[in-house]
């Protein structure tokens, strides 16, 4: 057996005296494992680190072995985002994410959206809209899909400002006003595919949301805490938002 694909390192175990299984989250084949031979040596060490884009060939005697990887760098991010608390958990926290999806089932759009984020992790408006959106996207691929769209009460797409904890849909305004107390709350940015978080207090209430969901849907279901570094994601996002000095897309100049 044998396939070529790429793919972002997610974390690696020790193997042997020389080795490591590399946990790699694979455009074509999911999350998937192979044996890195030498993958301890000093040339290998900084290629296998979580963040950075490999290709791959993976070879075994059949399709259920573990297999070995043969890999070769094509980016290298993870001395980058290393520098900095948004960097380190952002990407702790994606992994812990990927790793909910079943092995070496295929989620393309995951892993691209994975690759964009990593990239844009020095953007904290545009790094906290799409973590939150790569959350939802989790979400759905796991059968646990939200419909932010339209109003659940009333089919319209204006004004949606709630979101109902028993349905995972919209409400709007005036139809949720009456519930409000009990709607959890839908930031506007979270309306579009691509407007960004310009504030920490919208992105609080959007790891509210999104949190809430995997609480309910996946994490409590399997008995697994949050990730940690989801927490410590959110918080080094607010800090960079919350910082005068931050210069936010499309504010200011």
């Amino acid at each position: 057996m044998e396939w070529r694909d790429e793919g972002i390192i997610l974390g690696l175990r020790k193997h042997g005296e020389t080795s490591v299984i590399a946990e790699v989250m694979t455009r074509g084949h999911g999350r998937h494992m192979g044996i890195v031979k030498g993958g301890r040596s000093r040339r290998w060490q900084p290629v296998l680190q979580p963040g950075n884009s490999v290709s791959l060939v993976w070879r075994a005697r059949l399709d259920e072995h573990l297999g070995q990887y043969q890999v070769e760098p094509t980016e290298s991010r993870a001395g980058r985002l290393m520098e900095s608390a948004v960097g380190v958990h952002g990407v702790q926290a994606m992994a812990a994410l990927l790793r909910l999806l079943p092995e070496r089932d295929p989620h393309p759009r995951l892993h691209d959206a994975f690759a964009i984020i990593l990239d844009s992790l020095d953007e904290p408006d545009q790094a906290g809209a799409m973590y939150v959106r790569f959350e939802l996207a989790v979400l759905e691929d796991l059968g646990f899909g939200l419909d932010l769209t339209r109003c659940a009460a009333t089919g319209d797409a204006r004004d949606l400002v709630y979101v109902s904890p028993k349905s995972g849909r919209a409400v709007s305004a005036g139809a949720g006003e009456p519930w409000a107390d009990k709607l959890l709350g839908l930031p506007g940015f979270l309306a579009t595919r691509t407007d960004p978080c310009a504030n920490a207090s919208d992105l609080r209430e959007a790891f509210r949301l999104t949190g809430y969901f995997l609480d309910r849907n996946v994490f409590e279901p399997r008995g697994v805490p949050r990730p940690v570094a989801r927490s410590g994601f959110e918080s080094a996002l607010e800090r960079l938002l919350d910082e005068p000095g931050t210069v936010i897309a499309g504010q200011g100049g």
